[in-house]
């Protein structure tokens, strides 16, 4: 019998399986992966145009792809262990995973993207796992899919736990479960399952009896919304940001370039503008760190902090290519490193956002080698789980990326109309950057704060100016 939770009524929901058994018997949890046991399960959609034939056709369609998908990466069909020792497993188990058919046909597309509105929560309502912790793969599956029917459009939610992948390795599945269902015979990218590398470690991290527990209260009063920034937009945020009086055409630095080695080289072109210093080598600030500066700047000033208050930047770091050797792009798993950048409330508010930029780009630029295994060793003098939240009312958290392939999900007919997220990782000051539907450089910043942060935000005019659509 159909079960009506909310707005959403679940159809049915059963268990889809590799179509081929798995030739890898466990992966161990790396130093990347264990801390993320406390974070909750990664959970992100996309929202499509109806198909051009009948709900059941669609739905064996999905199962078939997603066993397909499944035999390239066997590790999402298995579970978690814990070994005597205390090492943690992804056992490749071919247990499958959760494939949930919902039905929410009093929702329409036009409802759920209406424009300069929270979020809705119906979202929500539309991913499995809901508010549960990846520990919780000891006994649950690794991943769940749920397709929910709309009035006229389909909702594909994909829910992966967070200690076996990263966003990189998230999207690398969505994409090829789409591709698959698209008609591709071959995938285009094949996972890496290899294991040799610095985040295989023998450090134990020790989890407390029955597994650990969230670090952020999950239960405070929030408000989400998307904002949208063009490419023009996000180039004139940048040009700013380049043409601070402290880097100007005289090549004087004025201080922010006496260090000017601290500027590396930005590997995308396209997102580049480059201010040259006399004597120095080539300072640059990229389009997301103006608009992560911006941002800090933006929401430090609504939360009426003191002068003196730290406030806390903090951004994950894909580390696949930072490494010597390179990782492969295609490495499953995590590979990222958190980065802080601090700066008082005060100083942050008071200098310019060129200065606020270049300290986020002096800490992306000094994650190198050295820097990751760094990272790791610290790790391994005292292993921990990664506290996840805004601790001291001062904190923002950037995940996600736009530069992760979100809309070439394109299940076979269609790209997606909109990308959205469910309720897992979220608390005051958690940012997540998806790409714009429309590309070519075009950024969404969903943000989630206290109501009146928020509402202090929508009212900030040196944010706002560079904001083209609030969705």
């Amino acid at each position: 019998m159909p079960c009506s939770v909310s707005s959403v009524t679940i159809i049915s929901k059963c268990t889809v399986y590799p179509n081929t058994k798995s030739t890898i018997k466990s992966l161990k949890l790396s130093v990347s992966d264990l801390p993320m046991l406390s974070c909750q399960y990664i959970q992100k959609g996309v929202l499509l145009n109806s198909p051009p034939f009948h709900i059941a056709d669609l739905i064996a369609s999905l199962k078939h792809s997603l066993s397909l998908a499944l035999s390239h990466f066997p590790a999402l069909a298995g579970r978690l262990e814990t070994d005597a020792e205390g090492y943690v497993h992804i056992i490749c188990n071919d247990a499958g995973v959760d494939f949930i058919q919902a039905k929410a046909k009093h929702l329409s597309v036009d409802v759920l993207l209406l424009a300069d509105e929270d979020v809705p929560h119906y979202f929500r309502e539309f991913f499995a796992f809901d508010r549960t912790l990846s520990y919780s793969g000891h006994s649950r599956p690794l991943a769940a899919i749920q397709v929910t029917e709309l009035a006229d459009g389909i909702f594909i939610g994909c829910t992966v736990n967070h200690s076996v992948t990263d966003g990189t390795s998230f999207w690398h599945f969505f994409n090829t479960f789409a591709e698959i269902c698209k008609g591709a015979k071959k995938i285009s990218k094949s996972p890496d399952f290899s294991r040799d590398n610095i985040f295989n470690s023998p450090a134990v991290l020790q989890l407390p009896e029955g597994g650990p527990k969230l670090t952020f209260s999950g239960n405070e009063p929030l408000r989400e919304r998307i904002f949208h920034f063009t490419r023009e937009s996000i180039l004139k945020l940048k040009n700013r940001a380049n043409n601070s009086p402290l880097i100007n055409g005289n090549g004087n630095c004025n201080g922010l370039l006496e260090s000017a080695e601290i500027f590396g080289k930005q590997c995308n072109d396209t997102w580049k503008i480059v201010s040259r210093c006399k004597g120095a080598k080539t300072a640059e600030i990229s389009s997301f760190q103006s608009l992560s500066a911006q941002l800090w700047r933006s929401v430090t000033r609504v939360r009426n902090l003191p002068d003196s208050k730290t406030t806390t930047f903090r951004m994950a770091v894909n580390c696949r290519h930072r490494l010597e050797p390179k990782l492969s792009p295609h490495y499953f798993g995590n590979a990222i490193q958190s980065i802080p950048t601090v700066a008082s409330a005060g100083e942050l508010l008071s200098r310019d956002l060129s200065w606020c930029a270049g300290l986020l780009r002096k800490n992306v630029a000094a994650h190198d080698n050295a820097t990751v295994r760094r990272g790791v060793e610290d790790w391994e003098s005292a292993p921990r789980l990664f506290p996840l939240g805004n601790f001291d009312g001062a904190m923002i958290t950037m995940g996600s990326s736009p530069r992760f392939p979100m809309y070439d999900n394109d299940f076979g007919w269609g790209r997606p109309l909109a990308v959205r997220s469910g309720r897992a990782n979220k608390f005051d000051g958690k940012i997540s950057a998806f790409p714009g539907r429309e590309g070519n450089g075009s950024v969404d910043l969903e943000v989630v704060l206290a109501p009146e942060t928020l509402a202090g935000l929508e009212s900030d005019m040196e944010f706002m100016q560079y904001v083209s659509a609030v969705v």
